[in-house]
Protein backbone atom coordinates (compact mmCIF):
# COMPACT_ATOMS: atom_id res chain seq x y z
CA UNK A 1 0.00 0.00 0.00
CA UNK A 2 1.09 3.54 -0.76
CA UNK A 3 0.63 4.73 2.83
CA UNK A 4 2.64 1.84 4.26
CA UNK A 5 5.41 2.58 1.78
CA UNK A 6 5.55 6.24 2.79
CA UNK A 7 5.57 5.34 6.47
CA UNK A 8 8.50 2.99 5.87
CA UNK A 9 10.52 5.31 3.62
CA UNK A 10 10.09 8.62 5.46
CA UNK A 11 12.11 9.22 8.66
CA UNK A 12 9.08 10.51 10.54
CA UNK A 13 6.97 7.46 9.76
CA UNK A 14 3.21 7.90 9.85
CA UNK A 15 3.54 11.36 11.43
CA UNK A 16 6.26 12.62 9.08
CA UNK A 17 4.16 15.55 7.78
CA UNK A 18 2.32 16.24 11.05
CA UNK A 19 4.51 19.19 12.16
CA UNK A 20 3.50 21.18 9.08
CA UNK A 21 -0.04 20.01 8.26
CA UNK A 22 -1.22 18.50 11.58
CA UNK A 23 -2.28 15.23 9.93
CA UNK A 24 -0.95 11.65 9.84
CA UNK A 25 -0.32 9.81 6.60
CA UNK A 26 -3.66 8.25 5.71
CA UNK A 27 -5.83 7.39 2.73
CA UNK A 28 -8.40 9.67 4.38
CA UNK A 29 -6.66 12.78 3.03
CA UNK A 30 -6.30 14.15 -0.50
CA UNK A 31 -2.50 13.97 -0.82
CA UNK A 32 -2.30 10.19 -0.87
CA UNK A 33 -5.21 9.93 -3.33
CA UNK A 34 -3.52 12.44 -5.65
CA UNK A 35 -0.15 10.69 -5.35
CA UNK A 36 -1.76 7.34 -6.21
CA UNK A 37 -3.34 8.84 -9.33
CA UNK A 38 -0.02 10.30 -10.44
CA UNK A 39 1.70 6.97 -9.96
CA UNK A 40 -0.96 4.67 -11.40
CA UNK A 41 -3.04 6.51 -14.00
CA UNK A 42 -1.12 7.42 -17.16
CA UNK A 43 -3.75 9.88 -18.37
CA UNK A 44 -3.53 11.89 -15.13
CA UNK A 45 0.25 11.86 -15.12
CA UNK A 46 0.44 13.04 -18.73
CA UNK A 47 -2.20 15.74 -18.18
CA UNK A 48 -0.23 17.13 -15.24
CA UNK A 49 2.98 17.19 -17.33
CA UNK A 50 1.25 18.98 -20.20
CA UNK A 51 -0.46 21.50 -17.93
CA UNK A 52 -3.95 20.19 -18.71
CA UNK A 53 -4.80 19.03 -15.17
CA UNK A 54 -5.63 20.96 -12.03
CA UNK A 55 -6.11 19.75 -8.45
CA UNK A 56 -8.83 20.76 -6.05
CA UNK A 57 -11.39 19.61 -3.53
CA UNK A 58 -15.16 19.68 -4.11
CA UNK A 59 -15.41 23.38 -3.24
CA UNK A 60 -12.71 24.11 -5.83
CA UNK A 61 -14.66 22.24 -8.50
CA UNK A 62 -17.91 24.05 -7.66
CA UNK A 63 -16.39 27.54 -7.61
CA UNK A 64 -14.41 26.87 -10.78
CA UNK A 65 -17.57 25.85 -12.63
CA UNK A 66 -19.74 28.62 -11.17
CA UNK A 67 -17.24 31.31 -12.17
CA UNK A 68 -16.70 30.16 -15.75
CA UNK A 69 -15.10 26.72 -15.80
CA UNK A 70 -12.87 26.36 -18.86
CA UNK A 71 -13.65 29.99 -19.69
CA UNK A 72 -11.45 31.59 -17.05
CA UNK A 73 -13.06 29.99 -14.00
CA UNK A 74 -11.44 30.79 -10.66
CA UNK A 75 -9.17 28.07 -9.26
CA UNK A 76 -9.37 28.52 -5.47
CA UNK A 77 -10.01 26.68 -2.23
CA UNK A 78 -10.45 27.90 1.33
CA UNK A 79 -8.21 27.32 4.34
CA UNK A 80 -10.53 24.80 5.99
CA UNK A 81 -10.75 22.51 2.97
CA UNK A 82 -7.07 22.98 2.14
CA UNK A 83 -6.17 21.95 5.70
CA UNK A 84 -7.61 18.47 5.02
CA UNK A 85 -5.40 17.71 2.03
CA UNK A 86 -2.25 16.94 4.09
CA UNK A 87 -0.48 19.52 1.91
CA UNK A 88 -1.19 22.90 3.56
CA UNK A 89 1.15 24.43 6.12
CA UNK A 90 -0.93 25.41 9.17
CA UNK A 91 1.30 28.39 9.99
CA UNK A 92 1.67 29.96 6.55
CA UNK A 93 -1.80 28.90 5.31
CA UNK A 94 -0.16 28.07 1.99
CA UNK A 95 0.90 24.88 0.23
CA UNK A 96 3.93 23.42 1.98
CA UNK A 97 6.87 23.40 -0.41
CA UNK A 98 8.82 20.72 1.47
CA UNK A 99 5.85 18.34 1.48
CA UNK A 100 5.23 18.83 -2.24
CA UNK A 101 8.92 18.24 -2.96
CA UNK A 102 8.99 15.08 -0.85
CA UNK A 103 5.94 13.64 -2.59
CA UNK A 104 6.99 14.84 -6.04
CA UNK A 105 3.77 16.77 -6.70
CA UNK A 106 4.08 19.98 -8.78
CA UNK A 107 2.76 23.14 -7.10
CA UNK A 108 1.39 24.49 -10.40
CA UNK A 109 -1.70 22.26 -10.25
CA UNK A 110 -2.90 23.64 -6.91
CA UNK A 111 -5.54 26.34 -6.32
CA UNK A 112 -5.04 29.62 -4.50
CA UNK A 113 -5.90 29.35 -0.79
CA UNK A 114 -8.31 32.01 0.51
CA UNK A 115 -10.11 32.77 3.78
CA UNK A 116 -13.58 31.53 4.65
CA UNK A 117 -15.29 34.89 4.25
CA UNK A 118 -14.38 37.17 1.36
CA UNK A 119 -15.68 37.99 -2.10
CA UNK A 120 -14.23 35.27 -4.31
CA UNK A 121 -15.87 36.07 -7.62
CA UNK A 122 -19.19 36.39 -9.43
CA UNK A 123 -21.47 33.61 -10.63
CA UNK A 124 -21.13 33.44 -14.40
CA UNK A 125 -23.88 33.41 -17.03
CA UNK A 126 -25.64 30.12 -17.59
CA UNK A 127 -26.46 29.71 -13.90
CA UNK A 128 -29.82 30.71 -12.34
CA UNK A 129 -28.25 33.62 -10.42
CA UNK A 130 -25.60 35.21 -12.69
CA UNK A 131 -23.71 38.17 -11.29
CA UNK A 132 -24.23 37.20 -7.64
CA UNK A 133 -20.97 37.32 -5.64
CA UNK A 134 -19.63 34.13 -4.09
CA UNK A 135 -18.46 35.43 -0.72
CA UNK A 136 -18.03 32.45 1.55
CA UNK A 137 -16.53 28.96 1.51
CA UNK A 138 -16.18 26.65 4.51
CA UNK A 139 -15.73 22.91 5.05
CA UNK A 140 -18.67 21.09 6.62
CA UNK A 141 -17.29 20.40 10.11
CA UNK A 142 -15.69 23.83 10.27
CA UNK A 143 -19.00 25.40 9.28
CA UNK A 144 -20.66 23.46 12.11
CA UNK A 145 -18.21 25.10 14.53
CA UNK A 146 -19.23 28.54 13.29
CA UNK A 147 -22.89 27.57 13.41
CA UNK A 148 -22.48 26.37 17.00
CA UNK A 149 -20.59 29.59 17.86
CA UNK A 150 -17.64 27.68 19.30
CA UNK A 151 -15.06 30.02 20.79
CA UNK A 152 -11.68 29.02 22.21
CA UNK A 153 -12.01 26.09 24.59
CA UNK A 154 -15.46 25.11 23.33
CA UNK A 155 -16.26 22.05 21.27
CA UNK A 156 -18.95 20.40 19.21
CA UNK A 157 -19.79 16.93 17.95
CA UNK A 158 -21.68 16.25 14.75
CA UNK A 159 -23.41 12.88 14.75
CA UNK A 160 -24.11 11.83 11.18
CA UNK A 161 -23.08 8.81 9.15
CA UNK A 162 -19.79 9.26 10.96
CA UNK A 163 -19.07 11.55 13.90
CA UNK A 164 -16.77 14.54 14.04
CA UNK A 165 -15.68 16.19 17.28
CA UNK A 166 -13.82 19.51 17.19
CA UNK A 167 -12.36 21.68 19.95
CA UNK A 168 -11.54 25.30 19.16
CA UNK A 169 -7.98 26.05 20.39
CA UNK A 170 -8.07 29.73 19.38
CA UNK A 171 -4.92 31.09 17.74
CA UNK A 172 -2.83 28.27 19.21
CA UNK A 173 -1.75 25.31 17.09
CA UNK A 174 -1.97 22.30 19.41
CA UNK A 175 -0.18 19.27 17.99
CA UNK A 176 -1.84 16.10 19.22
CA UNK A 177 0.12 13.35 20.93
CA UNK A 178 -2.97 11.20 21.36
CA UNK A 179 -4.24 10.43 17.86
CA UNK A 180 -6.17 13.57 16.98
CA UNK A 181 -5.90 15.89 13.99
CA UNK A 182 -4.65 19.46 14.20
CA UNK A 183 -6.60 21.59 11.78
CA UNK A 184 -8.06 24.98 10.92
CA UNK A 185 -11.31 25.90 12.65
CA UNK A 186 -12.08 29.01 10.59
CA UNK A 187 -10.70 32.30 9.32
CA UNK A 188 -13.52 34.78 8.82
CA UNK A 189 -11.87 37.22 6.44
CA UNK A 190 -8.47 37.82 4.80
CA UNK A 191 -7.27 39.93 7.74
CA UNK A 192 -9.19 38.07 10.45
CA UNK A 193 -7.33 35.97 13.03
CA UNK A 194 -7.03 32.25 12.31
CA UNK A 195 -8.78 29.90 14.72
CA UNK A 196 -7.33 26.40 15.01
CA UNK A 197 -8.87 23.20 16.31
CA UNK A 198 -8.24 19.66 17.47
CA UNK A 199 -10.42 17.15 15.65
CA UNK A 200 -11.36 13.54 16.11
CA UNK A 201 -12.94 11.84 13.10
CA UNK A 202 -15.07 8.72 13.64
CA UNK A 203 -15.80 6.64 10.55
CA UNK A 204 -18.98 4.87 11.64
CA UNK A 205 -21.70 6.39 13.83
CA UNK A 206 -25.17 6.68 12.28
CA UNK A 207 -24.02 4.28 9.56
CA UNK A 208 -24.19 1.50 12.16
CA UNK A 209 -27.91 2.20 12.54
CA UNK A 210 -28.27 1.97 8.77
CA UNK A 211 -26.48 -1.39 8.96
CA UNK A 212 -29.03 -2.66 11.48
CA UNK A 213 -31.80 -1.57 9.12
CA UNK A 214 -30.44 -2.47 5.69
CA UNK A 215 -28.17 -5.45 6.33
CA UNK A 216 -29.63 -7.19 9.38
CA UNK A 217 -33.28 -6.10 9.14
CA UNK A 218 -33.51 -5.66 12.94
CA UNK A 219 -35.29 -2.36 12.42
CA UNK A 220 -37.40 -1.07 9.53
CA UNK A 221 -36.52 2.61 9.98
CA UNK A 222 -33.72 4.44 11.79
CA UNK A 223 -36.18 6.02 14.21
CA UNK A 224 -37.12 2.60 15.63
CA UNK A 225 -33.76 2.09 17.31
CA UNK A 226 -34.52 4.50 20.17
CA UNK A 227 -37.75 2.73 21.11
CA UNK A 228 -36.13 -0.72 20.99
CA UNK A 229 -33.03 0.35 22.93
CA UNK A 230 -35.24 1.99 25.58
CA UNK A 231 -36.88 -1.34 26.38
CA UNK A 232 -33.76 -2.50 28.27
CA UNK A 233 -31.74 -0.76 30.98
CA UNK A 234 -28.40 -2.02 29.68
CA UNK A 235 -26.82 -3.96 26.85
CA UNK A 236 -26.79 -7.12 28.96
CA UNK A 237 -23.03 -7.38 28.51
CA UNK A 238 -23.12 -6.93 24.73
CA UNK A 239 -20.44 -4.68 23.22
CA UNK A 240 -20.29 -3.60 19.60
CA UNK A 241 -17.31 -2.12 17.73
CA UNK A 242 -18.40 -0.70 14.34
CA UNK A 243 -14.99 -0.93 12.64
CA UNK A 244 -16.54 -1.73 9.26
CA UNK A 245 -13.69 -0.07 7.38
CA UNK A 246 -11.15 0.36 10.15
CA UNK A 247 -10.98 2.80 13.04
CA UNK A 248 -10.19 6.49 12.69
CA UNK A 249 -9.29 8.79 15.62
CA UNK A 250 -7.69 8.24 17.97
CA UNK A 251 -6.56 4.76 16.90
CA UNK A 252 -5.97 5.09 13.14
CA UNK A 253 -6.13 1.36 12.48
CA UNK A 254 -7.20 0.66 8.93
CA UNK A 255 -6.81 -3.07 9.58
CA UNK A 256 -9.43 -3.13 12.36
CA UNK A 257 -12.74 -4.87 11.70
CA UNK A 258 -16.14 -4.85 13.37
CA UNK A 259 -16.98 -7.12 16.29
CA UNK A 260 -19.99 -7.86 18.50
CA UNK A 261 -19.21 -9.73 21.73
CA UNK A 262 -20.98 -10.73 24.94
CA UNK A 263 -23.99 -12.35 23.24
CA UNK A 264 -25.82 -14.93 25.37
CA UNK A 265 -28.97 -17.00 25.03
CA UNK A 266 -30.90 -14.11 26.59
CA UNK A 267 -29.64 -11.41 24.23
CA UNK A 268 -32.40 -9.86 22.11
CA UNK A 269 -32.56 -7.14 19.50
CA UNK A 270 -33.09 -4.43 22.13
CA UNK A 271 -29.71 -5.26 23.67
CA UNK A 272 -28.05 -5.13 20.28
CA UNK A 273 -29.72 -1.80 19.44
CA UNK A 274 -28.56 -0.31 22.73
CA UNK A 275 -25.04 -1.66 22.15
CA UNK A 276 -24.98 0.09 18.76
CA UNK A 277 -25.95 3.40 20.39
CA UNK A 278 -23.35 2.90 23.10
CA UNK A 279 -20.70 2.21 20.45
CA UNK A 280 -21.16 5.75 19.16
CA UNK A 281 -20.79 7.13 22.67
CA UNK A 282 -17.70 5.06 23.43
CA UNK A 283 -16.03 6.34 20.27
CA UNK A 284 -16.87 9.96 21.10
CA UNK A 285 -15.55 9.36 24.63
CA UNK A 286 -12.24 8.10 23.23
CA UNK A 287 -11.87 11.31 21.23
CA UNK A 288 -12.89 13.57 24.14
CA UNK A 289 -10.41 11.79 26.43
CA UNK A 290 -7.66 12.43 23.87
CA UNK A 291 -8.71 16.08 23.57
CA UNK A 292 -8.47 16.49 27.34
CA UNK A 293 -4.96 15.03 27.32
CA UNK A 294 -3.84 17.24 24.43
CA UNK A 295 -5.56 20.49 25.38
CA UNK A 296 -5.89 20.12 29.14
CA UNK A 297 -7.14 22.68 31.59
CA UNK A 298 -5.39 25.53 29.75
CA UNK A 299 -7.71 25.30 26.73
CA UNK A 300 -10.96 23.54 27.64
CA UNK A 301 -13.77 25.65 29.05
CA UNK A 302 -15.73 23.94 31.85
CA UNK A 303 -18.47 24.99 34.25
CA UNK A 304 -18.06 25.32 38.02
CA UNK A 305 -18.82 21.60 38.39
CA UNK A 306 -15.93 20.64 36.14
CA UNK A 307 -18.25 19.60 33.31
CA UNK A 308 -17.38 20.22 29.67
CA UNK A 309 -20.25 21.56 27.54
CA UNK A 310 -20.35 19.67 24.25
CA UNK A 311 -22.53 21.21 21.55
CA UNK A 312 -24.13 18.50 19.44
CA UNK A 313 -25.78 18.48 16.03
CA UNK A 314 -26.43 16.14 13.13
CA UNK A 315 -29.19 13.73 12.20
CA UNK A 316 -28.52 11.23 14.99
CA UNK A 317 -29.16 13.85 17.70
CA UNK A 318 -32.90 13.38 17.20
CA UNK A 319 -32.31 10.24 19.28
CA UNK A 320 -32.70 11.56 22.83
CA UNK A 321 -31.58 8.25 24.35
CA UNK A 322 -28.30 8.47 22.45
CA UNK A 323 -27.68 11.94 23.83
CA UNK A 324 -28.57 10.88 27.37
CA UNK A 325 -26.23 7.87 27.17
CA UNK A 326 -23.39 10.11 26.00
CA UNK A 327 -23.38 12.36 29.07
CA UNK A 328 -22.17 10.02 31.87
CA UNK A 329 -19.68 8.37 29.50
CA UNK A 330 -17.67 11.55 29.28
CA UNK A 331 -18.54 13.80 32.26
CA UNK A 332 -20.06 16.34 29.92
CA UNK A 333 -23.22 18.26 29.32
CA UNK A 334 -24.68 17.95 25.83
CA UNK A 335 -26.34 21.03 24.36
CA UNK A 336 -28.39 20.54 21.21
CA UNK A 337 -29.23 23.84 19.56
CA UNK A 338 -31.00 25.02 16.45
CA UNK A 339 -29.97 28.54 15.46
CA UNK A 340 -32.71 29.30 12.94
CA UNK A 341 -31.82 32.97 12.71
CA UNK A 342 -28.18 32.01 12.27
CA UNK A 343 -29.03 29.66 9.41
CA UNK A 344 -30.96 32.40 7.64
CA UNK A 345 -28.19 34.91 8.29
CA UNK A 346 -25.50 32.75 6.77
CA UNK A 347 -27.57 32.24 3.64
CA UNK A 348 -28.06 36.00 3.21
CA UNK A 349 -24.65 37.09 4.53
CA UNK A 350 -22.51 35.95 1.56
CA UNK A 351 -24.84 37.75 -0.84
CA UNK A 352 -24.33 41.03 0.99
CA UNK A 353 -20.68 40.42 1.85
CA UNK A 354 -21.34 40.99 5.54
CA UNK A 355 -19.34 39.14 8.15
CA UNK A 356 -20.07 38.14 11.71
CA UNK A 357 -17.84 36.57 14.34
CA UNK A 358 -18.93 33.63 16.54
CA UNK A 359 -19.17 35.77 19.71
CA UNK A 360 -21.84 37.92 18.04
CA UNK A 361 -23.73 34.84 16.91
CA UNK A 362 -24.71 34.19 20.51
CA UNK A 363 -27.20 37.02 20.32
CA UNK A 364 -29.45 35.11 17.95
CA UNK A 365 -32.48 33.31 19.33
CA UNK A 366 -32.06 29.56 19.53
CA UNK A 367 -33.86 26.46 20.71
CA UNK A 368 -31.69 24.50 23.14
CA UNK A 369 -32.03 21.00 24.59
CA UNK A 370 -29.67 20.22 27.45
CA UNK A 371 -28.78 16.68 28.51
CA UNK A 372 -27.27 16.00 31.92
CA UNK A 373 -26.75 13.08 34.29
CA UNK A 374 -29.92 11.96 36.05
Amino acid sequence: MLCRRLEKDLPGGRNHFEPSCGLPISTYFSATKLLWLLENVDAVRQAVKSGDALFGTIDTWLIWNMTGGTKHGLHVTDVSNASRTMLMNLKTLDWDEETLKTLGIPREIFPKIISNSEVIGLVTTGWPIPGIPIAGCLGDQHAAMVGQACRKGEGKSTYGTGAFILLNTGDEIVHSKHGLLTTIAFKLGPSAPTNYALEGSIAIAGAAVQWLRDSLGIIQSSSEIEELASQVDSTGGVYFVPAFNGLFAPWWRDDARGVCIGITRFTNKSHICRAVLESMCFQVKDVLDSMHKDAGENVEVKNDKGEFLLRVDGGATVNNLLMQIQVPFSIILCLKSLHLSLCIFYVVCPLLHLFVSPPRVRGFKSCNLRYACN
